[in-house]
């Protein structure tokens, strides 16, 4: 196979692209009916009006913080419509995953007629496809998509890796803007913020400041729903080349991200969301709630940066 060669000479594609800064993977607020559960709407409309004036640059929504695999296909939309109506200018990208190319593509055919900035899409879990077969699943969902792909590298969910040649391919592509880095691999973090063609998002949260200090154009990151104006100022003093700042701030941040991935995402999240008095504190099986013990770690932990920093934040409205 012959290797794809980093495009060195521009890097106007991800410089002037949408897709730069803190962007913020929603949690799905849920409330228990009865036996059952169901999305709280009430209650993502309070999210959406919070996090719309916290400094973030967007919303990613029913991605794996969002739940989306315990969402069926008429929730995820029901989502879409609530948080598209209540984030004004805010941009927002909406999660996309799946196995089935037609299926797929149907539920694209459905995003087409929102107004997203993106689309967020892991390869196919499960299957385990070629190299070759990545290339034409995200070929096919970027050919058929309004708004721009955002590719989602995650192998440790999907059980497929994108080789820094197929991403160096992919961002050929002219609706392949971005990509959420979760592969672990720094090698393919720098070639890729060194090619310039895609913009490189952060996605695992401890990895924030060296993605950031190495070129990179932002993240994708669950913790920044805790504080989200240190994160959006952690960004700034990267681009400021403030990084004396920035390492102030990622180490202070540090212990709340840690805890928030202690146990499986987003259970540790909603609890402390819960505590706060955005949401219930209500999972869909097979996810369970955060044990009491790392809830209220979390809760100091916060308090912490609070006492350090202050909190920057507002309190939840009784209104629905």
């Amino acid at each position: 196979m012959q290797v794809a060669q980093p495009h060195l000479a521009s890097t106007a594609s991800a410089t002037s692209s949408t897709f730069r800064g803190i962007w913020l993977p929603l949690v799905t607020p849920l409330r228990r009916d009865g036996a059952d559960t169901t999305v709280d709407h009430a209650a993502l409309r309070r999210l959406v009006a919070h996090y719309r004036h916290s400094g973030i640059a967007g919303l990613v929504i029913c991605g794996t913080t969002g739940e989306a695999a315990a969402l069926d296909d008429g929730e995820q939309l029901a989502v879409f419509d609530t948080v598209l109506r209540e984030a004004g200018p805010l941009p927002v990208i909406a999660g996309l995953a799946g196995n089935h190319l037609g299926h797929t593509l149907a539920r694209l055919d459905a995003f087409n007629g929102l107004p997203l900035a993106g689309v967020l899409s892991p390869a196919p879990y499960y299957i385990r496809p070629s190299q070759a077969g990545l290339l034409d699943w995200f070929r096919a969902l970027a050919d058929r998509s309004r708004a721009p792909l955002v590719l989602y590298d995650i192998p440790y969910r999907t059980g497929a890796t994108l080789t820094l040649d197929t991403l160096l391919t992919l961002a050929g592509h002219d609706n392949i803007q971005g990509i959420k880095d979760c592969g672990g691999n720094a090698h393919t973090t720098q070639a890729l913020i060194a090619d310039g063609r895609l913009s490189v998002l952060a996605g695992e949260d401890h990895q924030l400041l060296s993605t950031l200090a190495m070129g990179g154009h932002g993240a994708i990151i669950a913790s920044a729903h805790c504080r989200p104006a240190h994160f959006a100022a952690l960004y700034r003093a990267v681009r400021a080349q403030q990084l004396d700042v920035a390492r102030v701030l990622f180490h202070a941040l540090m212990p709340v991200v840690r805890l928030l991935f202690a146990e499986a995402n987003p259970a540790p999240l909603k609890a402390w969301l819960a505590r706060e008095g955005w949401l219930e504190d209500v999972l869909r099986a097979p996810m369970t709630s955060a044990s009491p013990a790392l809830a209220q770690q979390l809760v100091d932990a916060v308090a912490a940066i609070d006492a350090a920093f202050g909190a920057q934040t507002t309190t939840p409205a009784n209104a629905a």
